[in-house]
């Protein structure tokens, strides 16, 4: 098993803690195999396996804990001695009102919690309140350029990769870790990750949720995959299905939207006002929880390299724990605008810087912004465009590759 560090160093500082460790991420991006490593490492460094409890509840063995009181007995009976115990529990939003059972054990027993979930709201509902101020969420995201390096150095026995031919696979295969795992033709590959989909929409949103209108659900989700990097609204999507002689209530979209978002399947990024200082209420725009997604649903096509590239960086700066907006300055847009602490940095993404008009406007909107961060154009392109004014020309192979 592959160790992600890039994660697992986040959650070590909060190893013995009295801090739940919340791992949170779309299904199979690869939280459980997480957990079980932290699992193994612990009995490793010695740590008595009777004081391990892990349960996952993807399996039927424990689909009768349906509830915060069943859990909470059951791992009570589990718990046989004073010492420290381990508990892992493995797609917790299986159970109702869980976060009653987890404050119960952090008062009761000598306990380290760590839990995961695929579902964004996971902390958003009043019952989060039994543990507020006691976790830290990590979120895991899809293999990242460089692990997927790690893990096909790992496929071919360390073999001498080519970056190049490596980025071209990646950006179309995407960074589910299962279709990494072995080599897989895109049309194998799509497959797999055609039945992660669909297992999603099944459990995360239409059972979930009660969803009748099936049909509708995929027109909208078909809408969002074919407009990823344009900016829309929610009105925008009724509007066109009015168009196409179909009346949609706006609510219902935003309903949707809101559903695919907590599963992870998209990520809105709200619009940043540079000149106001303020985050615009309307026209977001919408990425994929991971580029393959689109690829998978809807097949193929050249023509889409601009969004799915734009997708690559967003999902990078996110690993990187950077807040992100859509910027706009005037009559400018600019892709992205990602804050961390006291850092910023501005982005601007395109294939290739084709012709001065394309160079004109993808510099022009970050010489606009007049502040000191850090301010690139991220393409594709063999050559180097100068740096204009301090804003910096790099490859998309070189961006993932930075620390």
């Amino acid at each position: 098993m592959i160790k992600r560090e890039l994660y697992l160093d986040k959650i070590r500082p909060f190893i013995n803690r009295p801090i739940i460790k919340v791992i949170t991420g779309m299904r199979r991006t690869g939280k459980s195999a997480i957990l079980q490593i932290l699992k193994d490492e612990f009995i490793e460094s010695g740590i008595d396996q009777e004081n391990i409890i892990f349960i996952s509840f993807e399996s039927m063995k424990y689909d009768y804990i349906e509830n915060a009181s069943i859990l909470y007995k059951e791992i009570s009976t589990l718990i046989k001695n004073d010492k420290k115990y381990y508990l892992f529990l493995d797609e917790i939003q299986e159970v109702k009102e869980w976060e009653k059972a987890i404050n119960s054990f952090l008062v009761d027993y000598n306990i380290d919690i760590y839990i995961t979930g695929s579902n964004s709201k996971l902390l958003s509902s009043e019952l989060a309140t039994y543990i507020a101020g006691r976790y830290i969420e990590i979120p895991i995201y899809p293999l990242s350029f460089k692990e997927h390096l790690q893990f096909k150095k790992e496929l071919e026995g360390g073999e001498e990769l080519s970056l190049e031919k490596e980025l071209y696979h990646y950006i179309r295969l995407g960074g589910f870790p299962v279709v990494h795992t072995s080599k897989y033709s895109p049309e194998d590959a799509y497959k797999i990750i055609y039945d992660i989909y669909s297992s999603i929409v099944l459990r995360d949103i239409i059972q979930r949720n009660g969803i009748r209108n099936i049909e509708l659900l995929d027109r909208i989700v078909k809408f969002v995959f074919d407009n990823i990097g344009n900016i829309f609204s929610a009105k925008k999507i009724a509007d066109y299905f009015k168009s196409q002689q179909r009346k949609v209530d706006i609510n219902t979209v935003y309903n949707y939207l809101a559903m695919l978002d907590a599963a992870f399947i998209i990520q809105k990024v709200p619009r940043y006002d540079v000149k106001g200082k303020e985050i615009l209420q309307t026209n977001e725009k919408f990425f994929l929880g991971d580029p393959s997604l689109k690829y998978a649903v809807m097949g193929y096509k050249d023509r889409d390299i601009a969004g799915i590239l734009e997708n690559i960086v967003y999902l990078e700066l996110k690993r990187r724990g950077y807040n992100v907006f859509i910027g706009k300055l005037d009559d400018k847009e600019i892709d992205f605008i990602g804050e961390r602490r006291d850092e910023k940095i501005y982005i601007q993404v395109a294939y290739k810087l084709s012709s001065e008009e394309t160079i004109e406007r993808e510099f022009g909107s970050l010489l606009a912004v007049k502040d000191h961060y850090p301010k690139y154009v991220v393409t594709m392109d063999e050559f180097f465009q100068d740096n204009i004014e301090g804003v910096k020309h790099i490859k998309l192979l070189d961006f993932l590759m930075e620390e």
